[in-house]
């Protein structure tokens, strides 16, 4: 990489909703060469006036980046060295269609999202131009500027990998511009860190949305735990017969179990302690609230399809997929009744 060198990188934020907005903040305010890159014309609009807003537990930071619509895309000439996707699981290929002409030969797209979306993205842009990785912070973001991010970066936390294993040496210099908003974890196995990753996502994005509540009053809602549960374990059958490894995420020690139920309960006890507030909406509750469809079919949906693919069946998420479709389809509402849906397939 020619920036090791010679100057700083040229580094994009593909979306920049909740969590591109507030680690793109992050690197602005370490004086690195940022730009925005996003889909929602108010937004673009507010950040060129006022800049971005963090609100953090701890303090409100501002920062002033430059910012463009999807559509000035075309007008970019000097290509960036590293974009940071932060788009939803099902905006993958697109986006990565779009920026691929705008990446260096010997760039990075490093894929900050939720699902199993390295594959995808290297599907456009190239293996060894794919660093894959695990994300774990909460926020939302309902005002056009302004983010809310519930985790200050003592408390954030990241893993990346390359997924060819020629490149796994640059992805540390790509891991210290992220430590600039976070604890981050250079791992050989991005593959299984993502799947320990979408095991606990399974047991609690959309399940959580389902009954329309708040996560940990999900998780407290009588029979709901079970369920959750239930969906990660199921989630956790699928890594493994994808051959994925019981991996420690989230900055958890070392894996101290080798039954796999026990550790995707570490696992979700884990995010219930440290990576949420009483308050705290997943991102599939906060895109229903915006008239937005979830991650369904890239996270429940996936471990469904995946389990199918090895004789096998997932009938918690199975069920989950098919109550939330009906949400989306207008034909259920989220509400916490729905519990007794989910509890039909256990």
């Amino acid at each position: 990489m020619a920036w090791h060198s010679e100057r700083s990188p040229r580094i994009a934020f593909l979306g920049t909703g909740a969590q591109g907005a507030s680690i793109g903040a992050d690197f602005a305010l370490a004086g690195l060469d940022v730009t925005f890159i996003e889909q929602w014309p108010e937004h673009v609009t507010a950040i060129r006036e006022r800049g971005i807003t963090v609100n953090l537990p701890s303090r409100t930071i501002n920062a002033r980046v430059p910012a463009l619509h999807l559509c000035q895309v075309a007008e970019i000439r000097q290509p960036f060295d590293i974009v940071f996707l932060v788009v939803k699981a099902y905006d993958t290929k697109w986006c990565c269609q779009l920026i691929e002409p705008c990446l260096a030969p010997d760039g990075f797209v490093v894929g900050l999202q939720n699902g199993m979306t390295h594959e995808d993205i290297a599907d456009v842009v190239g293996r060894e131009r794919t660093i894959g990785a695990v994300i774990e912070i909460a926020s939302n973001m309902f005002t056009p500027g302004m983010t809310n991010r519930q985790n200050d970066p003592e408390t954030s936390w990241f893993a990346l990998g390359a997924v060819d294993p020629a490149m796994q040496p640059r992805v540390e210099a790509v891991a210290e511009l992220l430590r600039n908003s976070g604890t981050v974890e250079v791992t050989d196995d991005i593959r299984s860190a993502k799947w320990m990753k979408l095991v606990v996502n399974a047991a609690e994005l959309i399940p959580s949305a389902i009954i329309d509540l708040p996560l940990a009053d999900a998780a407290r809602a009588p029979g709901m735990l079970d369920i959750m549960r239930a969906a990660g374990y199921e989630a956790m059958q699928a890594a493994l017969a994808d051959g994925a490894t019981i991996t420690p995420i989230i900055g958890m020690p070392p894996v101290t179990t080798n039954h796999p139920d026990r550790y995707v309960d570490q696992i979700f006890e884990e995010v219930l302690k440290t990576f949420s507030q009483p308050d705290t909406l997943t991102t599939s509750l906060q895109d229903w609230r915006k008239g937005r469809r979830a991650e369904i079919r890239e996270v429940n949906g996936f471990v469904v399809e995946t389990l199918k693919r090895f004789g096998q069946s997932a009938p918690i998420n199975q069920r989950v997929v098919e109550v939330a479709l009906a949400i989306e389809n207008g034909e259920l509402q989220a509400h916490p009744s729905n519990i007794e849906l989910l509890t039909a397939a256990t």
